[in-house]
């Protein structure tokens, strides 16, 4: 480094609980000492933002934050700026509503960011929905793909889902999507309509809270057993049967 070179700042990725358990109850200590550290984040929503960040320090003055919000709403232009403090020696948080930024989360476009402009990267430990399903399914943790949200359309939804069990088929590899919390119980019963008889469903909904649902079954036994998904965040995952 040059004399006089100011040191830029570091991106810190902070994941937040999937649900309303206590942070610190699924969240390492580590992130309650960084968060302790910043005062600049970037956030899906201020609001829920300044909330996560009162429940893990209390004592922690919201005058002195700078919040900066990334969402849909968000432009290009706004985005643009959202690392400048890290040129002058500033890190930042960049934190999610739910679980790990960046994964089904506009948090990547910060990351390639900071990756292009030579800014350090530090993922802090905590939950991700799709690795606990998956950890939790019995399914093959080898090979796996995430396909984010399947289209609202439903022709052009069972297609997708008979894609996917060709997918898992052909390749022996878990698919693994979601869907708005108030269209799963659509969603899955378009799965036990349209899947083989035999292909396995992981269904893995609230986890790490108290009303954790997990169960891995073939659509035949599924239809004799339907569970109430309703307003309730999933993870589905699909197998061929074995």
């Amino acid at each position: 480094m040059k004399i006089n070179e100011i040191q830029k700042g570091i991106l810190y990725i902070i994941p937040s609980p999937l649900g309303d358990t206590p942070p610190l109850e699924v969240l390492p200590i580590s992130i309650k000492t960084v968060i302790n550290e910043l005062t600049h984040f970037i956030v899906e929503n201020k609001k829920m933002g300044r909330r996560f960040i009162k429940k893990i320090i209390p004592s922690k003055n919201q005058d002195e934050l700078v919040l900066f919000q990334l969402n849909k709403y968000s432009t290009q232009e706004e985005i643009n700026t959202y690392l400048d403090c890290c040129s002058k020696g500033i890190s930042i948080g960049l934190l999610s509503d739910v679980g790990c930024p960046g994964i089904a989360d506009p948090g990547a476009v910060i990351v390639s960011k900071a990756h292009k402009n030579k800014i350090k990267v530090k993922p802090l430990v905590g939950p991700s929905s799709i690795i606990l399903a998956m950890m939790s399914s019995g399914m093959n943790g080898q090979n796996f793909a995430f396909n984010g949200y399947l289209p609202i359309d439903k022709k052009n939804r069972s297609q997708v889902l008979l894609k996917f069990q060709r997918l898992a088929k052909k390749n022996n590899q878990a698919q693994i999507f979601i869907e708005t919390p108030y269209r799963n119980n659509n969603l899955f019963i378009e799965m036990l309509k349209v899947l083989e008889s035999s292909t396995r469903i992981c269904v893995a909904c609230d986890l790490s809270m108290k009303s954790e649902f997990i169960k891995t079954l073939s659509v035949l036994k599924w239809k004799k057993n339907k569970p109430d998904l309703n307003k309730r965040p999933c993870i589905f995952i699909i197998e061929s049967s074995y």
